[in-house]
């Protein structure tokens, strides 16, 4: 009976032990923030080389949260991945298009969003990415080469019209240029996608910013970034090189 008891007090022990330890996965351990994939709809589980990756989404076959197919989805207008319609305004100028495609290989492919994972209870989704600071021209760039294209919404996480299978623009909603939804480049990239996006004062080679453009032949420039901000995260420190509340 003494046997069976202290068995017992040894199981509950290690019990007690182990769900002390265990951390839910927003709260990311340092080495977590590095070298990661989100656990999101079309992610792999660890990033990996992916030598056939498509168009756009290549600079990231190295080392790679995508698969090849993945890539390939991301290039069409109304990709089976989720979808989503660029032209639910009519024909989105492909000088606007291709900051939209770059995006989503930032989104899906990136193993350097680490730091700004957090957790979400979503259907199709258990994490996102949130205030990621975007390098400066970035955003203004892809709001300069997409400010006379069409929309019919300032916020395109939530409130389509999904009757048909396809996203359309909800009742009453008007097709207006993107610079009458998103009169600023902050508007455009911190309000399309509920705030993944917050618009760095850095520029990008400073080490501080998010890249969604880089020339892969140079290395990943993001790598570098998640490394400073993990640490400052790490060290209880508050992020710096963004701009806005």
């Amino acid at each position: 009976m003494d046997m069976a008891w202290q068995m017992m007090q040894l199981l509950l022990l290690a019990l007690v032990t182990a769900s002390g330890s265990a951390q839910p996965r927003s709260a990311r351990a340092r080495t977590d923030l590095l070298n990661v994939c989100m656990n999101a709809k079309h992610h792999k589980a660890q990033p990996s080389p992916e030598d056939e990756l498509y168009g756009q989404c290549s600079p990231w076959k190295k080392n790679a949260c995508c698969t090849a197919n993945t890539s390939q989805e991301l290039h069409k207008d109304t990709s089976r991945l989720y979808n989503f319609n660029w032209d639910h305004c009519g024909k989105m100028e492909p000088a606007c298009k291709r900051h939209f495609i770059q995006d989503a290989c930032l989104y899906e492919c990136s193993p350097n969003l680490g730091p700004w994972i957090r957790q979400v209870n979503q259907s199709w989704r258990k994490e996102r990415i949130l205030n990621v600071p975007l390098c400066k021209e970035d955003c203004e760039r892809w709001w300069e080469d997409c400010r006379t294209s069409y929309t019919c919404k300032s916020n395109w996480h939530k409130g389509w019209n999904w009757t048909s299978g396809i996203n359309e623009c909800p009742a009453r909603a008007l097709c207006r240029t993107f610079e009458s939804y998103f009169p600023t480049p902050a508007a455009l990239c911190e309000g399309l996608w509920s705030h993944s996006f917050k618009v760095s004062n850095y520029s990008g080679g400073s080490g501080r910013c998010i890249q969604m453009w880089f020339d892969s032949a140079q290395g990943n420039a993001n790598e570098e970034v998640a490394k400073f901000y993990a640490a400052t995260m790490n060290a209880g420190a508050p992020s710096h090189g963004i701009i806005g509340s």
